[in-house]
């Protein structure tokens, strides 16, 4: 714990940790200031480095890129696997686990060990990997990387411990599971087909044991070869040669049979009776054409083949459709009877799993539902149900509904604010769904003590806002709304349609939200800001829109004394623009210039008629930037909404724009250079006028396949400027420029739909001419709150602290009216010569805090119904919070700390003297992308994120570093932009376009993850076979007969060739090992070879004791036939 005093006055920079002054001086020589008589400042800090630790929590949201399919039918989890190498386990609602191969490979297929707690995946590096699930974060145990053959499928039957192995050779090998070594029996193909067949029977693509008898393998090849191999005898009992490729294989219960689908569109149904020819052939979807001959229809590319006990088998299949209809989505067939239901998907399907009630293979199945996973979506559709209704999926795998394009996480909201959002996002909830319980219930989860209210809030191309529930680590959907519908549709044919270059024009670029008085505030892709109130009533409105003209014109010459010359820009402190209504003045064509260029028009056109909005957020005031001279007004960068002051601040590359959205006027419309006035840091005068603009043809894009040019070139996003300003430009959507730049731009843009889903990138207009660079300075951050505006300030007042991309810091004091009449009436007035600070790089976050160190809340107004019905007794008057610096601390005298991070350092200024107590710089090679001020362990840190991938936390205030992690390199602009750290030691990020992944890096939290999290595995009596009948069992085969050891174990098989495959033990870590040990897998093998060991010493022993009873018995008979011999003989006789 350390102690940091520090003098209230005009001080410089000081060392941490010592005293400067005295208390009785009076102020700084040369530095003049009215503040009160100096006191010390000081901080205790609590934070101490081992506070922090870094780790995923959970992941939500639908599989990215997924690739495979496994079910446990008695422990009734679900498994996914995806292109990346990762696995998803799914359980009941809260059971939800994500692992990470380490190679990154393509996971190709996955099997349970059904009700041991245990999981193979087989991935396109030729590898398999055994995972234990009987622990909560599950851990490889064995690897066996195969060397010389590809994997192409796998089998592992109920209750075995062999594995089945099919190659891209055509070979089948075999896995003990417990060892996870080969064993020496081989199937080769060779010996599986005819000798007299000359070509090679292709890839394995099936493989599964016969229901009758458990010694009989079919394998099936790609060629359209089928063989039911004797594993006892080492031969084939059957071949049988079919000239369509195969695609699938599943068995009737009773093993008679099995159905083939095949790449014609065909299934084929085989009897062993006679396997010279199929029993039956039926084309599912081909139709008979007039010239007799059938519809050429796409491949089956899976069949399950499904008994019933009471009904006739169900047989379901993907694919199939007939080629000529064109625009057909991907469709799942269900055959029942003599009914055909084809189910029409969204997305194409990946892979699809029917649902038995018993794990055994031999009995009649029972299917009650079938899991489709598709490309972008997972859907169970219930069975025992005539329409085939689908269940209601109660895990959150629509996030990615509409890419997602900017995010927010609040966590420790106001208690009453989940239930109040979930009530009205219900009443929106889609009916039709089955009726019955999620089938996919595995896995145990409870609420865990350390849980808070948590909301994530997601913004998306479309214009929709979601709010999700995000307490102790699940994830639901709260609310939903859609921004669009603020707006006319821009009919096809108009003129409008044409000019809306964008595809989304209603893409969500950044949100604000003050859970305290429910203000919400969404910035737009087209230049667009929407002011939301909470209401629980529904209303008939009529929206306000405003329209800025925010924009620096072309040619003229700018400076300080011409500012009454320029339209734009007028006085400080006094310009108030009468604000334009979309209803009194409509954007026309009319309202362009003769020469045709757009003037004084907005992107969007808003609804000028009274709209009806149902309960929940509804629209108040929707603000919009113009075109000017042909120009598109720039994408807006910063914003800031604070519910006591009742004001709005934006900003972007061109200036800055506050609106009073209580009285609906703009109050200040400056250029960033007038903000300045006279205390401009670069002595700007004049603006030079901008050259041609460079053409956008060439655009690039990052996506999560591609990296941009520079990235290729530097091997680095942090290592040249180039870099970093494609990810500057990508993370804002405008071209910004920082003082340590100075060379060409590139756009980025997004073109096509799957690189707008990997990345959220465009900049509506071209890039700006190096000549322009130095005066085209963006507002990047803002603030409102209680401060002093200029060092000669005794009392605190309203505040707008503005941050730019030349990391110049601009305090604007304000006079507001405090009378609740005076304010709906009088003027807000804004005094732009205030205070200026200066750092290195952009600045990215201002917060503060009070002399003893405590985070300072900015002011808000508590929520009020505005549509709830007036009570005359009581009218409604607005309620403020205050969180006053003077006030919190009468001991440590007046002023307040304020915290600054730009992208390069991060400052600490002492307020009003504007001294800077600390300083440090986070960063010299690369550039910090997301900061913030945020609650740890009952104390405040700040908390960075950089481009070379290091998550930060420093301390407050004396910049002391206590944790930097390289957490994961940033190699798509998707991480940048939705990155986001909130309070309790957690952050969030879109892993990928489909899923977010939360973080923690609070120690504690670490500490508690296992018990928030679920257990996968839930110890569960496997269900027992059903009785077959001696006759049955007489006749069936001897299948409970067959043992495997005996004939793929090491003594009979002998050991596989070593150079085949390679065994890799697991980095299971401490507790994966010791619940291995303990675990199914170890206690079974541990258990078998105690009994084998004992059982072969009490063989031993028998054998001894037989050895022995013989040898007494031979010498019994020898001395009988001695003792007769000699019985009548003398003693001398001898």
């Amino acid at each position: 714990m350390k102690k940091f005093r520090k003098v209230l006055d005009g001080l410089t920079t000081s060392s941490p940790g010592a005293t400067v002054g005295s208390p009785s001086c009076g102020s700084a020589a040369g530095t003049p200031t009215a503040a009160p008589t100096p006191k010390e400042i000081d901080v205790q800090e609590t934070l101490v480095s081992e506070n922090f630790q870094l780790c995923k929590t959970v992941r939500h949201g639908f599989p990215y890129q997924p690739t495979a399919l496994a079910f446990d039918p008695v422990q009734k989890i679900l498994a996914i696997g995806s292109r990346s190498g990762g696995v998803r386990i799914l359980g009941r609602p809260g059971v939800d686990c994500y692992c990470q191969h380490e190679s990154g490979a393509a996971v190709l297929q996955l099997q349970f060990l059904i009700n041991e707690g245990a999981l193979v995946s087989a991935c396109a590096d030729d590898t398999l990997h055994l995972w234990n699930l009987r622990q909560r974060r599950p851990a490889i145990l064995h690897s066996l990387k195969f060397n010389r053959e590809r994997i192409t499928f796998c089998h592992l039957p109920f209750q075995s411990k062999w594995l089945y192995v099919g190659t891209e050779r055509g070979n089948t090998h075999i896995v003990n599971i417990e060892s996870f070594v080969l064993s020496g029996y081989v199937i080769m193909w060779n010996k599986a087909i005819e000798l007299s067949t000359k070509t090679h029977p292709g890839p394995v693509v099936h493989l599964s044991d016969s229901p009758k008898d458990e010694g009989k393998l079919l394998i099936g090849f790609e060629s359209g070869t089928i063989v039911q191999w004797d594993l006892r005898g080492k031969k084939a009992d059957f071949r049988i040669y079919y000239d369509e490729a195969i695609h699938s294989v599943s068995w009737h219960h009773e093993g008679k049979q099995f159905m083939c689908s095949h790449s014609d569109g065909s299934l084929t149904l085989w009897n062993l009776r006679n396997t010279t020819k199929p029993f039956q052939v039926t084309f599912p979807h081909g139709k008979i054409q007039k010239d007799a001959r059938k519809e050429s229809c796409k491949p089956i590319l899976k069949v399950e083949y499904k008994t019933c006990r009471n009904s006739e088998p169900f047989v379901i299949f993907s694919g199939g459709l007939s080629y000529d209809k064109a625009g057909r989505r991907p469709a799942l067939t269900i055959m029942h009877g003599k009914a055909i239901t084809v189910l029409e998907m969204d997305y194409p399907i990946v892979e699809f799993m029917v649902l038995c009630e018993t794990p055994y293979n031999n009995e009649v199945q029972e299917p009650y539902a079938v899991v489709v996973l598709l490309e972008k979506d997972l859907i169970v559709v219930d069975l025992t149900q005539s329409n085939y209704p689908v269940f209601e999926n109660p895990y959150p795998m629509d996030i990615h509904e509409s890419p997602v394009t900017c995010t927010a996480y609040f966590a420790d909201c106001p208690p009453d604010i989940i239930p109040i959002l979930y009530s009205i996002g219900a009443k929106h909830k889609k009916t039709g769904y089955s009726q019955k319980e999620w089938p996919i219930s595995g896995g145990t989860w409870t609420l865990g003590s350390h849980t808070y209210p948590e909301i994530i809030i997601t913004g998306h191309a479309d214009g929709s806002i979601k709010f999700w529930d995000a307490s102790a680590i699940t994830l639901q959907m709260l609310y939903k709304m859609k921004t669009s519908k603020v707006f006319e549709k821009p009919k096809a044919g108009e003129g409008r349609a044409a000019e809306l270059v964008e595809e989304d024009p209603f893409a969500i670029q950044m949100v604000s939200w003050c859970p305290q008085s429910r203000m919400f505030c969404v910035v737009g892709i087209s230049a667009h800001i929407i002011l939301y109130r909470f209401s629980k009533y529904d209303a008939n409105t009529q929206i306000v829109s405003l329209e800025v003209r925010l924009q620096c014109d072309s040619d003229d010459v700018i400076s300080p004394s011409e500012n009454e010359n320029n339209p734009s820009f007028s006085e400080p402190g006094s310009h108030s623009p009468q604000p334009h209504h979309h209803h009194q003045h409509p954007a026309s064509p009319g309202s362009r210039t003769p020469e045709g260029i757009k003037d004084s028009i907005p992107c969007l056109k808003v609804k000028d008629r009274a709209v009806r909005v149902p309960p929940g957020y509804q629209s108040e005031l929707v603000i919009q930037l113009l075109w000017v001279d042909g120009e598109p007004p720039q994408q807006i960068t910063s914003l800031d909404i604070n519910s006591a002051y009742g004001l709005l601040a934006f900003g972007n590359c061109n200036g800055l724009a506050v609106v009073d959205y209580l009285q609906k006027t703009v109050i200040l419309c400056m250029s960033t250079l007038d903000l300045y006035g006279s205390t401009d840091p670069y002595q700007r005068l004049t603006r030079s006028p901008r050259r041609n603009r460079q053409s956008t043809s060439g655009l690039t894009e990052l996506t999560d396949n591609q990296q941009s040019i520079d990235m290729e070139r530097n091997k680095s996003p942090t290592s040249g400027h180039a870099s970093r300003r494609a990810m500057l430009q990508q993370l804002h959507g405008v071209t910004m420029y920082s003082h340590d730049e100075h060379h060409s731009t590139t756009s980025y843009c997004w073109s096509d739909r799957e690189s707008r889903e990997n990345s959220f990138t465009r900049s509506r207009s071209s890039s700006v001419s190096s000549i322009d660079r130095d005066t085209k300075e963006a507002v990047t951050t803002l603030q409102f709150g209680e401060s002093y505006g200029r060092k000669n300030d005794v009392l605190p007042t309203p505040c707008l602290w503005v941050g730019t991309s030349l990391g110049v810091v601009l305090l604007i004091p304000m006079s507001i009216p405090t009378d609740q009449e005076e304010r709906m009436e009088e003027p807000v007035t804004m005094g732009v010569s205030g205070a200026v600070l200066m750092l290195k790089g952009s600045v990215l976050r201002f917060s503060f805090l009070d002399c003893m160190g405590a985070l300072i809340q900015p002011p808000y107004e508590v929520w009020r119904d505005h549509n709830a019905p007036e009570d005359p007794d009581r009218p409604r008057r607005r309620k403020l919070v205050h969180f006053s610096p003077s006030s919190s601390q009468d001991a440590c005298g007046d002023g307040h700390l304020a915290v600054v991070c730009s992208e390069r350092q991060a400052k600490v200024f002492l307020m009003p003297s504007q001294s800077c107590l600390f300083v440090h710089n986070i960063t010299e090679s690369s550039f910090v992308l997301r900061a913030d001020v945020v609650s740890v362990c009952n104390s405040v840190c700040l908390a960075c994120f950089c481009a070379n991938g290091h998550v930060m936390t420093l301390s407050l205030p004396s910049l002391r570093p206590l944790m930097d992690v390289n957490y994961l390199p940033l190699t798509d602009m998707r991480i940048a932009r939705t990155f986001y750290f909130t309070n309790g030691g957690q952050a969030l990020y879109l892993s990928s376009p489909t899923e977010v992944q939360r973080i923690t890096y609070s120690q504690e939290m670490c500490d508690n993850l296992q018990e928030m999290l679920g257990e996968l595995f839930t110890p569960i009596e496997t269900p027992e076979a059903q009785n077959r009948g001696f006759l049955k069992g007489f006749f069936g085969g001897n299948a409970h007969t067959f043992d495997r050891e005996e004939l793929f174990g090491e003594a009979a098989a002998g050991k596989a060739s070593r150079s085949l495959a390679q065994h890799i033990p697991g980095q299971g870590g401490v507790e994966g090992m010791k619940v291995a040990a303990s675990g199914v897998v170890g206690e079974l093998a541990r258990a078998r070879i105690a009994l084998d060991e004992r059982g072969q010493r009490l063989g031993e022993l028998e054998e001894r004791t037989a050895l022995m009873m013989t040898s007494a018995e031979a010498f019994s008979k020898h001395a009988h036939e001695l003792m007769l011999k000699c019985k009548d003989k003398k003693w001398y006789q001898f």
